[in-house]
């Protein structure tokens, strides 16, 4: 076992930076709870987006709070927040913006002037993504990929720090588009919310139910974000867990010469590399909100769900016999062997 003593960032101001992040992380999550209600393993993937600088899918049934967790979390962070209420007939331009002619005043000249959408918030709640056409959809990806839109051939950069959090309601299939698997790539982290258990669920319903004005803190800020993300990226991740993760990524492909037999029974198309690179850099977080300095290979398999689950297609025959991704993901972590020599 490799010691949690182990340090291997650039420089003592690094370390204190570290030192911040964890510490963040848990004043973050105290004021959170102010208002959310159990759902740990919710914030906690919400909390290793902002810090990886991703964006995540968040699924759950109606009332569970997708929308109030997200704005919360822009509220306590003290970040510039946007909800685009996604609907058959919103247009790409109702979200990047559009040119608008206006008169000058003083000249009663008319000039083309820009009116940004609501894509210009540091955290962009995409409610409802999938009940809009794919033409509208993919109005997020050149801002989720590149942080930045074109309107009528000119490019506007977006406030930094940017995120988007998209939902998506799966009772309800009727006059829906399912997003494009392109675009599913994007997403760093499929976030499932299920129904909480029975005391956690009273305590939602006795919450809400009284007079809420909690007085929220702000421990940290955007600026603070920028910097998280810069030292994820620095986070040394050994040679055996970096293949690890892409073992597993690798081990979903069909088409993977060493492919298992459930894989090529029921899976169409597999993960992409970018999953094993969310796999790395969220392990990076995810180890620096635990207070360690590298990688370990529990941090690649605990993330290995939401990074997965998304990006694995399956077919009729998995379709047919009730298999979902989760499923598999679960058949691969099995299938998959540690190293011997573990960290």
């Amino acid at each position: 076992m490799v010691s949690d003593a182990v340090v291997d960032l650039d420089s003592p101001d690094d370390i204190a930076l570290a030192d911040r992040m964890n510490a963040g992380r848990g004043k973050i999550v105290t004021e959170l709870k102010k208002i959310i209600v159990g759902q740990d393993d919710v914030i906690g993937q919400v909390l290793n987006t902002l810090f990886v600088g991703g964006n995540s899918l968040i699924v759950g049934a109606p009332g569970l709070a997708k929308t109030l967790l997200i704005h919360t979390m822009a509220r306590v962070l003290d970040l510039k927040f946007s909800r685009i209420q996604f609907t058959p007939d919103l247009m790409p331009s109702d979200i990047t913006g559009t040119d608008l002619v206006q008169e000058d005043a003083a000249t009663g000249r008319r000039q083309m002037v820009f009116a940004a959408g609501p894509i210009f918030a540091n955290i962009v709640l995409a409610d409802e993504i999938n009940r809009t056409p794919p033409k509208t959809q993919s109005a997020l990806l050149e801002a989720m990929q590149e942080h930045r839109v074109t309107v009528q051939g000119k490019t506007y950069q977006l406030h930094e720090p940017f995120y988007v959090f998209a939902t998506q309601n799966p009772i309800e299939l009727e006059g829906t588009y399912p997003l494009p698997e392109a675009q599913l790539d994007r997403f760093m982290y499929h976030i499932v919310i299920e129904h909480p258990p029975y005391d956690e669920e009273l305590g939602v319903v006795r919450t809400t139910t009284a007079i809420m004005n909690p007085q929220l803190e702000r421990p940290i800020s955007g600026e603070d974000l920028i910097a998280f993300q810069r030292l994820v990226r620095k986070v040394p991740v050994a040679e055996p867990v970096m293949r690890h993760a892409l073992d597993i990524v690798r081990a979903s492909r069909p088409k993977d010469p060493n492919a298992r037999d459930f894989i090529t029974k029921w899976v169409s198309f597999g993960a992409s590399v970018r999953a094993a690179q969310y796999l790395v850099l969220g392990g990076k977080a995810r180890a620096l909100t635990n207070g360690r300095y590298h990688v370990s290979f529990e941090d690649i398999r605990a993330l290995t769900h939401p990074v997965l689950r998304h990006r694995i297609i399956t077919n009729f025959h998995a379709q047919s016999e009730g298999v979902n991704t989760d499923q598999i993901v679960d058949r691969l972590l099995e299938v998959v062997p540690l190293p011997r020599s573990g960290m």
